[in-house]
């Protein structure tokens, strides 16, 4: 049996999608932060094993959706994904025949900024770690990019999670806003920032996604998708050194 997690706030243009991609799944579970939108009242159509909890973070959301699982499989989803129906059949597959022995399925992640799949950039195949047996699971303690680590072996899939992730550059710059801070509030302790890093790191990170990983063969789309990561390491570095230099100047 499999049980599909998802952890949301504010997701109604969403997690109807997502949640109608899942809904052949053993059990759904949701976990809302204190949605003030139609995501409940959505969610609610698909599953009434929906808890509300206080926002402490991404990887504190993960960590009381996978202990709500009592199943043996567990697929977690965010809500801005969707579950292909290829990797549909594919999982199903495995359920009936997979390997006794892999305890989680990297899958890759196609992802679409402003309705276009970027093949580039780094992107793609954006591997994730998302199907586990629940009791081989864990979530990384990470403020950022959190993820599940598995005790023992693990495979491949070779289906897709569409992953719709920017589809409004105006909410998109909000995410960068939030997710910009807390890298500089993890890196901050380890990563001492000046001029050079301000400077040198986030114009080689430009070239890096936009030369060295192709994004120019995403045209305008991929111009875009790399100047917003440089726009977040810029914003990552200037907060960082923020932190670092409060109340010296």
């Amino acid at each position: 049996m499999i049980s599909v997690t998802v952890i949301c706030k504010n997701e109604e243009k969403n997690i109807r999608r997502c949640l109608e991609s899942a809904k052949w799944a053993d059990k759904l579970i949701i976990i809302d932060s204190g949605s003030t939108d139609n995501t409940l009242k959505i969610a609610k159509e698909y599953t009434s094993n929906i808890e509300i909890v206080e926002w402490k973070g991404y990887s504190n959301s993960r960590k009381i959706a996978l202990d709500k699982v009592k199943t043996e499989w567990v697929l977690p989803l965010d809500a801005d994904e969707e579950i292909t129906l290829e990797l549909k059949d594919e999982i199903l597959e495995i359920m009936k025949s997979g390997s006794k022995e892999i305890n989680g399925y990297r899958i890759p992640r196609k992802s679409f900024f402003l309705n276009k799949w970027i093949k580039h950039c780094g992107w793609y195949p954006g591997y994730q770690m998302r199907l586990c047996r629940t009791k081989y699971t864990t979530v990384a303690d990470r403020l950022v990019h959190e993820g599940y680590l598995i005790e023992g072996k693990t495979g491949t899939l070779k289906s897709d999670i569409n992953h719709y992730t920017v589809n409004s550059i105006y909410e998109f710059t909000a995410k960068i806003n939030e997710y910009s801070t807390l890298q500089a509030i993890e890196k901050a302790p380890r990563k001492k920032v000046g001029f050079k890093e301000i400077y040198f790191n986030n114009i080689s990170a430009f070239y890096q996604h936009f030369i060295f990983k192709k994004g120019f063969l995403d045209g305008v789309h991929g111009l875009m998708v790399s100047m917003f990561d440089l726009i977040t390491n810029v914003l990552t570095y200037m907060k960082i050194y923020e932190m670092q230099n409060k109340g010296k100047e």
